[in-house]
């Protein structure tokens, strides 16, 4: 069987190939146009990609920049600090750790003053009340009669030193160690201030702390009956 066009006639078989042909090229050119299409689609997602990248880039070695050249916080340890170490505590002097079985004198000395120091924070700073003046009250004749003399009363024996404060214990074993000696008359002693401080005296001069006596003998002095106060009243001393 024969179709006819014009004047030349195709065979049906030689019409499918060529359709199919067609076809296939139609086909192709799709195919080749939708990649190009994607490659320009890939390519200009990864230049964004870098772009951000870059962007990024640039901001943390600003961020990194700007951290390094900020101040470093430095640790101030303080005189005296109190930490927690697995549920331990520790004790830190001056920046310095400190053994609880092996503390050296003048440590033992340091920590001593510090804990003196902290008394007015401790007790809350306060003096106790002085208490109401008593009203007077009217006197009859009869209780203005003089009285039988009452025998007099034993004097009360002498506090226990562990009875006083801290500075009253170790100004006690000073006025024992100057006792006898040329400072007995100079009047060295030490003293608690109404906010439980420590004032030293030396005569008629008050000073506020012992490292402010100018006398260095003095001053020896008084950390002499601190160590002795140390040893003798003191745990483990």
């Amino acid at each position: 069987m024969e179709l006819q066009f014009a004047t030349v006639t195709w065979p049906v078989p030689a019409l499918w190939g060529l359709g199919l042909v067609v076809l296939l090229i139609g086909f192709f050119i799709g195919y080749v146009d939708s990649n190009i299409r994607s490659t320009k689609k890939i390519e200009t997602a990864e230049t964004k990609a870098n772009v951000v990248r870059a962007e990024a880039e640039q901001k943390l070695a600003a961020a990194e920049a700007l951290k390094a050249s900020a101040p470093t916080a430095v640790d101030d340890p303080g005189m005296l600090r109190l930490k927690n170490k697995n549920g331990t505590p520790s004790l830190e002097m001056d920046g310095v750790m400190l053994n609880a079985k092996n503390i050296s004198p003048e440590q033992k000395r340091r920590l001593v003053e510090l804990m003196t120091a902290m008394r007015p924070w401790v007790e809350g700073g306060q003096t106790p009340a002085a208490p109401p003046p008593t009203p007077l009250m009217p006197v009859s004749p009869k209780e203005a009669a003089p009285r039988p003399l009452q025998p007099l009363k034993k004097p009360e024996p002498e506090k226990p030193i562990s009875s006083l404060s801290i500075v009253q214990q170790i100004d006690t074993v000073l006025q024992e160690r100057v006792l006898g000696t040329p400072f007995e008359k100079s009047g060295v002693r030490l003293q608690e201030s109404a906010q439980g401080d420590v004032e030293v005296y030396v005569g008629l001069q008050k000073f506020d702390s012992i490292e402010e006596v100018p006398d260095e003998i003095v001053k020896k002095i008084i950390r002499t009956a601190i160590a002795e106060w140390e040893e003798k009243y003191t745990p483990g001393g």
